[in-house]
Parts: structure tokens; sequence; C-alpha cells
């Protein structure tokens, strides 16, 4: 899954209710108390009679004995908010009772037959779990624990069964029945229905179900043939309106399926792949055997309504979603606390497909910088854990930027380490292994270490510890060769007071400002302690160390200016070229920010920065996507946690300040180069092979010219959106405008509004794009735009494009006065009764709290408290907001 969610507390259901754990005691669930289920269920049959406000399920469960586990005479069947109508035991009316929200019955032999019949509402599903209604449709999400809302089952991912299905429903609101698997047969039914038979061959445990159903048409061309020559019908299914979006995500897929075939010999195994689109989705997407269920947003693009950038991002979520059919779905995770082993993996298999689609060196700097605002903080709060959880109580707390991103950066240092040929022989090994299997981390790591032939023993830590380590570097030069001592430190974390050195690949070259590059080689810091030697390339030697960001980890070293102007100017490695000129920026921006620098100090870093930017503008041997990486200042997020260290507290206002002082010297110093590339930039057309770059360094250089020239640049967005032919450009001019008091703002939001008011994906966009203005007024746009008539809370989609976008605008949300906090406290509490998955997403932006200056801090806690106080929350947000104050 692109990122996922599990249920709540049950809801209206007195019985349950009376019976369950007080929401405010949930209870904990640990790693070390995992044990076989009982009973395996080697086939399951469900028969759904849908109906928007009615339907009934009839599970039916082929269970035995496990012989692996302990053996037990109660058939435990999670449930939440259901109830039965029936249990039948072999044909037999059964004796049952209720245990909380599950169902207990007692099994006498060695294998059975369970039936079970239950009725649900999926119109007053809220929460989007298990089964339930969007715009007339019928769809599911199961993962982690949705199939308990759907009918009683042993609801975990150790059990796999093969499914097979009957839908059956009216056909003029369910035209399409889609399931898991291939179809097997349809008909005709009565007073106006039909149905449809479905078969998955391949056991799948519960979370994997889907079902959909509605009025939908299917983009299916062309079909995709395998390696081995299978053929497979690969269908988008999407509302009559949005088809003419859905060809970028067909042919995503083809290149997806074609490149897991030539990369991790991985082919398709059914005959049938389905994709469908649904507009209210907690998350991104689902990898659902053969039905993948996505949110809208990855799925719709054509260049008048998405971006460069959601192009690029329905191509990685496709891409993530079919990859999971091998890593999640044939082998997928023995308990939730594995889920690093199917996100992890995914995510990186993602990472590197993107990369041979658009290239490598700027999508390893975009994937670490994603890591750097949201991963980072995570290991450096109180919500911090290890990418191998060891215990929880809701496990979609625990769908979090640790396991999958971290997790893919751990599984990428395995790669480099071992080479590409090897990490391929021990996934090979791993998929032959494990197939059809429920496994573990630690059998995909066995897996590697075996099939390429290294000691992961020490290695194995990075599943167990959170933190992000810190290295420290210094060196000393003796005749022709210099010592590079590195120091580790892995941060105390919640619950981990004390850590152990790890095993920390960096890939290292030593320079020269002769202009002598080095050959690069891989080191692996194992101790907490140790000294390499390296040749030199010259004299006056600069180190270039953790090149393409080869360990995610903080490199700390006391470089000086003219080195990291080197570097940023002459470095072979462009990700190690971009991390200089950010190192540089850090520097300054954290300096200033903290009061530390003086002000002739303040003015050689601003005047290096400058430097360092003028020579990429006019570097000609860069493509404007690379240029626009190094235009890129560092995010007031990461400056907070570079802040944020020792006994220093972050100070938000004082980083904006710095930051946008920055900016404002840059646009003034370089005003003629910046306005003579955007004018370049905008005689790119769309259709140019050079236009995804133009159109990023255009946005960004007017970005750079507002902060210095309000005006100019209101006149060039505002000529920039009236000439757009692309949405990257009118979102690019939009936003800038967003920031300014000038009367083209309210012009050209109003226009926006106008053109796009009936697609809701872009008024998504217009609703951010106000959201994370630089506006001195934000906070009462925002507040207005939550009464606009378009906005509801019940669509998780809207939800974020306003309030999460506000979250994280760190001028509006870190507001002085405290009621950008407020605001976000009010949120939690007005959407946890609706959807408790979205709303304990926004609490940790209120958790930071510990490492801000005393006011904000005082203000945050605050607000953390008055939520707790509020009593009746969900599973999900009372343990991150007691995280977020225990921590």
């Amino acid at each position: 899954m692109d990122i996922a969610t599990t249920p709540t507390t049950p809801d209206g259901n007195p019985e349950l209710a009376d019976a369950a754990p007080t929401p405010h005691e949930p209870p904990v669930i640990r790693r070390e108390d995992y044990a076989p289920y009982p009973w395996l269920v080697p086939t399951t049959h469900l028969d759904f009679k849908l109906g928007l406000e009615a339907t009934t399920v009839t599970a039916t469960l082929a269970v035995e004995r496990n012989p692996a586990a302990d053996p037990s005479p109660e058939l435990r069947l999670n449930g939440d908010s259901l109830t039965a109508q029936s249990v039948t035991i072999d044909g037999a009316a059964a004796d049952w009772r209720m245990d909380g929200p599950d169902l207990i019955v007692t099994l006498p032999g060695t294998a059975h037959t369970v039936e079970i019949v239950t009725q649900i509402d999926p119109s007053a599903n809220t929460q989007l779990m298990g089964l339930y209604a969007s715009n007339g449709m019928l769809c599911t999400q199961c993962e982690a624990e949705g199939f308990r809302r759907i009918t009683f089952f042993p609801d975990r991912p150790d059990v796999l069964s093969v499914y097979t299905v009957r839908m059956e429903g009216d056909k003029v609101l369910f035209p399409i029945l889609l399931c898991n698997g291939n179809r097997t047969a349809a008909g005709e039914g009565d007073n106006g229905t039909h149905w449809a038979d479905w078969h998955d061959p391949w056991p799948k445990p519960s979370y994997l179900f889907a079902l959909v159903a509605g009025d939908l048409v299917a983009n299916s061309k062309p079909f995709f043939t395998t390696a081995s020559g299978r053929v497979v019908e690969c269908n988008v299914w999407v509302r009559a309106e949005d088809l003419a979006r859905t060809d970028h995500a067909v042919e995503s897929l083809h290149r997806s399926m074609k490149w897991d075939e030539e990369v991790f010999g991985r082919e398709y195994d059914l005959d049938l792949y389905n994709i469908v689109a649904v507009s209210d989705f907690n998350m991104g997407a689902m990898e659902n055997k053969g039905l993948n269920v996505f949110n809208t947003k990855y799925v719709l693009a054509d260049p008048d309504t998405a971006t460069d950038a959601d192009f690029d991002a329905v191509e990685g979520v496709i891409a993530h979603e079919y990859f999971h059919n091998w890593s999640g779905n044939r082998v997928t995770c023995r308990d939730w606390f594995q889920l690093s082993l199917k996100e992890g993996f995914t995510v990186l298999r993602d990472q590197l497909f993107s990369q041979d689609m658009r290239g490598e060196a700027v999508k390893r700097i975009e994937d670490v910088r994603i890591l750097r605002a949201a991963q980072f903080p995570e290991d450096g709060g109180p919500l911090a854990h290890p990418i191998r959880p060891d215990s929880y109580r809701e496990i979609s707390n625990f769908y979090t930027a640790t396991v999958y991103n971290k997790g893919a950066e751990v599984i990428r240092m395995m790669r480099s380490m071992v080479g590409i040929e090897r990490f391929r022989a021990g996934t090979d090994l791993y998929f032959d292994r494990h197939d059809g299997e429920a496994a573990t981390c630690e059998d995909f790591v066995k897996a590697i270490e075996d099939g390429a032939g290294i000691d992961l023993a020490q290695f194995r830590l990075w599943y167990r510890q959170a933190g992000t380590p810190r290295v420290t570097v210094s060196q000393t030069v003796e005749g022709d060769s210099l010592t590079l001592t590195l120091k580790q430190t892995v941060p105390a974390t919640p619950g981990q007071p004390d850590k152990l050195p790890m095993p920390v690949p960096l890939r290292v070259a030593v320079h020269s400002h002769s202009g002598a590059l080095g050959a690069e080689q891989l080191i692996v810091l194992a101790e907490a302690e140790q000294s390499f030697t390296l040749p030199l390339a010259g004299p006056d030697p600069v180190v270039s160390i953790n090149r393409g960001f080869t360990a995610p980890v903080v490199i700390e070293r006391a470089l000086q200016r003219e080195d990291l102007v080197f570097l940023a100017a002459h470095d072979d490695d462009p990700f190690a070229r971009s991390e200089a000129l950010q190192e540089l920026a850090v520097s300054h921006l954290v300096g200033t920010a903290s009061g530390e620098l003086s002000a002739q100090d303040q003015a050689a870093g601003e005047a290096a920065i400058i430097g360092a930017f003028r020579s990429s503008l006019a570097d000609d041997r860069l493509d404007d996507a690379m240029r626009g990486e190094l235009m890129v200042l560092p995010s007031e997020t990461y400056l907070f946690e570079v802040m944020a260290t020792g006994m220093r507290k972050a100070d938000p206002g004082a980083i904006h300040a710095a930051r946008e002082g920055l900016k404002a010297a840059i646009g003034t110093a370089l005003a003629g180069e910046l306005t003579a590339l955007h004018a370049r930039a905008s005689a790119v057309t769309l259709d140019d092979p050079a236009g995804r770059g133009a159109r990023k360094v255009k946005t960004i250089a007017l970005g750079l010219i507002a902060a210095a020239d309000p005006a100019r640049a209101a006149t060039l967005a505002a000529a920039q959106y009236d000439a757009a032919d692309n949405m990257t450009d009118r979102q690019g001019a939009l936003m800038v405008l967003c920031g300014l008091d000038h009367p083209a703002r309210a012009e050209k939001l109003a226009a926006f509004y106008d053109r796009y008011k009936g697609n809701a994906l872009v008024v998504d966009k217009w609703f951010t794009l106000q959201a994370l203005s630089l506006h001195r007024d934000v906070i009462q746009h925002v507040r207005a735009l939550a009464d606009h008539p378009d906005f509801t809370m019940k669509n998780p989609n809207r939800v974020r494009s306003l309030h999460m976008a506000f979250a994280g605008n760190p001028k509006g949300f870190h507001a002085a006065t405290g009621e950008g906090y407020r605001m976000v406290a009010d949120v939690i509490l007005a959407l946890d009764p609706i959807n408790p998955q979205t709303a304990a997403r926004f609490v940790p932006a209120l958790g930071r709290w510990r490492r801000i200056e005393p006011g904000r801090a005082a203000l945050m806690k605050g607000e953390l408290e008055r939520i707790m106080a509020a009593g009746n929350l969900s599973r999900d947000t009372f343990e991150q907001v007691s995280r977020s104050l225990e921590g």
C-alpha cells in the first residue's frame, strides 16, 4: 500500500462497546507475544447481496487445526461493529459467544465448515475501512484490519486462504462487479439484479481482499504480454467523465510490469489486472491481489489538470502497488510488526523504477528531501520507533515514514554493500524460499545474507534501533594519503536510551582544489570510532562523503565555505554536489536564526551562497531538472531539525525570517539572471523534452524574484498564469501570487476556481495553494476556506488539501499567538469521530513541542492536553496524543 490505515474502537453496537476495552486504555500488542493462529483456513467463500444501505455477507470458512500452533478448541473470529445474524458449524446451528468485538465458537474436531451471516450498512461507514459507499459505488479497504468490519474472520496477515466470491446487486446501481483474481462466471438474477463469480487461486490474507461495485468504465488498451507469453487484460476503471485522464496510468502500469520482469525477474501471475479509482479513500492506494483500489489523485492526469509532479506521483504509486504483487502479496508479512518487510522493500523498488524512468540524480535528491522532511523529524521526536516496531496500540499509526522511507533506505544500504548482482541473487532467493508464505524481516535479511554471501549479523541493528545516526567527520593529511576518522552516535529515543554502533556504508572520494577528482570507494563504519586511509588526488584535498546518500545518517563536519563552494561547483556526484550547497545554506541559516553568526559571517555566508547559485545558473553542463535542484533551499522543517540539536531549541519564527531574508538577498543579487532564466524557460513549449526542467526552474526563479521584488513577481506571475497551457505553470504562478498582497491574487484565484470548480482534484489544489501560502493573513484565509461550500470533513483528500497543508505551513502553523496550533487541535477533535485514521495523522505536528522554544512549546503542549482532556478519543488519536505528551 502507498500508505494504509486500520479501524478504531467499535461503534454503534452497545453490546460490543460495553465488552470492548475502553478507548482510553487500548491494549498494547507486543511483537514478542506472537503465536501462530491455532486454525488454518484453506478456503473462504463469500456471498455478497449488495446494497448501499444494507449489504448481507455470508462467509463460509473451511477450517483445520494448525499443526504448527498450540492446540485450541476455540475459533476466535475478529469483528468490529458487527452482529452475527446466524452461525452454523457443519450445517448445524452453533453455540457461540461474543468476547468484546470478537465472535468465539468451540470446535470439537480437527476440520469443520463454519458459516456466518452478517449485515452491514456501507453508507454509514465514515471511517472508510471495510466495505463503504463512495459517490454511489461500493468499495473496500481492508489493510490493516478492515476485513473484520465486513465479516467475522481471523483478520491477521498470517492466515492465508484461497477465496471464491459471488457478488449480486442491482444492475442499474452496480453495472460493474469486480473482485480479486479472475472472473469465472456471470449472469442475470431476479428483480433487476445480476451476479458475478470470482476466484483468486493464490492464497492471501484477509487484508488483501477487495470488492468494487458501481457504474464504471475502463481504459483497457492495450493488453500486456508477459515475458512467458501470458496475455494480461489490464483495466483502469473510473467514472465515465474521468476516462480521458487515464492513459498515463495505463502506460505507467505497463512500464512497471516490464521493468519488474527485467530488473527483479518478477512476472505477473493472473489473466486480469484491475485498478479502480475512488474519490473517498484514506490514503494513496492499495495493492489488493488483482484489484488495486486507488485514490483518484494517483490515477487521473492530463496536462491541463495535473502538474509534472502529479504525473510522476501517478507513475510511482502505480508502480508501487504493482510491485507489491510479489513483495507483499505472493510473499506477505507474518504480523504487522513486519510491515517494513513489504513496504520498505516495495518503496525501494518503486524508487529504483522511477530513477530508471526519469533519471537517477534528480530522483535521489527528491527522495532524500522527502526523508529529511518526514522521517528525520519522526526519528527525533516522541513517536520515534524502529523500522520493525516492538509494540503498538493501533497499527494504523505505524504506517509511517520510518517503516516506509527509512525501511527503503535500510534495504538500499544492503544493496550498496553487496552490489546490484548479489542483491538480485538475495532477492531471488527470498522469493523462492517464501513464495506463498507470511514471512518476517528476519527472513528477508537471511535471504540477502545467504544469497549475496555477506554477514549481516550487526546490520540487523538497523531493524531494532530507532533514531537517526550522527557521523562526525575529521581528517588529517600525511604524505600522499588522507586519514578520515569517523565517529558515530545513535541518539536516545523513547524506550531506547542506549544504542549500539551500526554498520554505516558510505561512498567517499577525495578531490583536490586543483581540479583533480578522486576515485569513489565504499567504506563501512562499523564501530563507534574508526579511521580509513584514502589516496589523495592532488593538493588541498576536500572530502566528498555519503555520495548518493548511501546511508540515512546526519553527517557532521566543519568544512570551510570555500570547500563547500568547490564541491557545489565541481563534485562529479550529483547528490554530493547538491548536498554541498545544502550544507552551505543550512550552516548559514541555522547560524543566522540562532544568533550564533556575527554580522560579518552572515554577510560572507550570504555572498558564498549567492556565488554558488550564480555558478549553477551559468553552468551550461547542467540540464534544467538538475539546475532546479541546486536552486532549492533547505526546507524550514529540515532547518528546524538541525537547529533543535543538543540543548538548543528551534525557533520557527527566526528560521522563517532567516530563510526569507536569504531568498530576498538571492533574488536581489541575481535579479537579472533569474529574470532571464524565467524568460528562457517560458519560451520552452509543452511538448519539448526539456520542458519539465524548464517549468521547474521557471517557478523556482519566480519565487526568488517574489522575495526580493513582490510587485515585479506579481506582474510576471499573472502573465505566466494567463499564458499557461499546462497545470505546472498555472499552479506555479498561482502559488507565488497566493503569498502576495496584490490585486492579481484574488483575480487569479477566482479564475482558477471558476475554471475547475467541477474537478475535485483540482479544487483540492486551490485549497492547498492558499493553505500553504506565505500571506500574512493565511490563518484567516484557512478559517474562511473551512466554511466554503466545497469543503467537507468527510472526504480525506479535501481535509488534507486544506488542514494538513496548513499544518505543514511553518509560517501559519507556528504563529507566535498559538492560533495555528489551536486550529489544528480543533480539526483533530472534529475529525476524530468521523475518520480516526486521518485525524491521528495531524497529531505529530503538535508532538514536536519539546524541541521548540519555550513560548511556542507551552502552547503546543497545551493543545495536546486539551485534546486528551476531551475524552472519547479513538485508539488512533489516543495513542498518538498520549505518546506525544509522554515521549
